[in-house]
């Protein structure tokens, strides 16, 4: 993890001086409101994203009958860097990298212990889980704020559990989410629709996930008081379909948040999310932190 923030700060400050020409900042808006998810790169720009996700809970509904019950907390910590470029003339096809770092105690134990990275016996795993090559394109010249990105993810751990403790999936994913954004006149509020889709598979009895497909929709409303600033407020939803695993859950969850583009190249986000209802779930919070590149 240390080297990944090595590198992270190195990106930030060799980059930092770069700026945009004022007049296509004008039309085009900061980087917060015009490159959304599904904006693609034009040919030789990168997009580097650093997002953290802390997720925990004291309560779940695997009670009897499905009923809710407070449990010792859990909690799962997970880290994740999509590095993008844009590679075509015309702007309309992006290649990438993903790679997920995951660190998840349990028992009880408090939720900042994810940061120790100590591998307790029975009660905490941690490590590299999955890495993923990625595409995005446009597949309708005429809608070019809706993109497709398509990705891969191959696991890197030999187990799904051990010692009673979850790290992460152990199967592979193909992974397809549409995005589309529309920004109301005047500029000040923006719409941000996602629907993500993924078809896990790999051995039975490698993953509680295998054999199955998950669809996760979600809706993101941004209001901008400046150019470099934005509140949003969001809803999601997923839900696992069991195509052959014997398990299926979904959960529904609300949240919101800020972003703030601190230099032409670097921004940062802050959301929180709360699940609020679900099946066959936990029902605990996330709290989250992103910094974005791109230059």
């Amino acid at each position: 993890m240390k080297k990944i923030i090595a590198i992270l700060i190195f990106v930030a400050i060799t980059f930092s001086g770069y700026s945009q020409d004022e007049e296509q900042e004008k039309s085009q808006g900061s980087v917060i409101q015009t490159y959304t998810p599904s904006k693609l790169l034009k040919k030789g720009q990168w997009d580097i994203k650093w997002f953290n996700n802390l997720y925990t809970e004291t309560k779940d509904l695997f009670g009897p009958n499905g009923d809710k019950q407070t449990i010792p907390r859990n909690t799962f910590f997970t880290s994740t860097i999509d590095v993008f470029t844009g590679v075509s003339n015309n702007n309309n096809f992006n290649v990438g990298l993903l790679l997920e770092f995951r660190s998840n105690v349990v028992g009880g134990r408090d939720a900042l212990d994810v940061f120790k990275f100590d591998g307790e016996a029975n009660s905490a795993r941690s490590g590299f889980t999955s890495f993923a090559p990625a595409i995005k394109f446009n597949p309708i010249k005429s809608v070019s704020n809706f993109t497709i990105q398509t990705a891969f993810h191959i696991p890197l751990i030999d187990n799904e559990v051990e010692n009673g403790v979850f790290l992460d999936q152990k199967g592979f994913i193909f992974q397809n989410r549409f995005f589309y954004d529309y920004s109301f006149s005047g500029g000040d509020w923006q719409l941000f629709s996602e629907l993500n889709t993924e078809y896990n598979f790999g051995k039975k009895e490698d993953s509680f996930a295998n054999n199955s497909i998950r669809l996760t929709p979600g809706v993101f409303l941004s209001y901008f008081p400046s150019s470099k600033f934005t509140v949003l407020a969001l809803v999601q939803h997923s839900q696992l379909i069991d195509a052959g695993n014997d398990f299926s859950q979904d959960f529904t969850a609300l949240g919101g948040g800020v972003k703030y583009q601190l230099t032409d190249v670097l921004n940062i986000e802050t959301l929180y999310t709360n699940f609020v209802r679900g099946n066959d779930t936990g029902l605990g919070q996330t709290f989250n932190i992103g910094l974005r590149a791109l230059f």
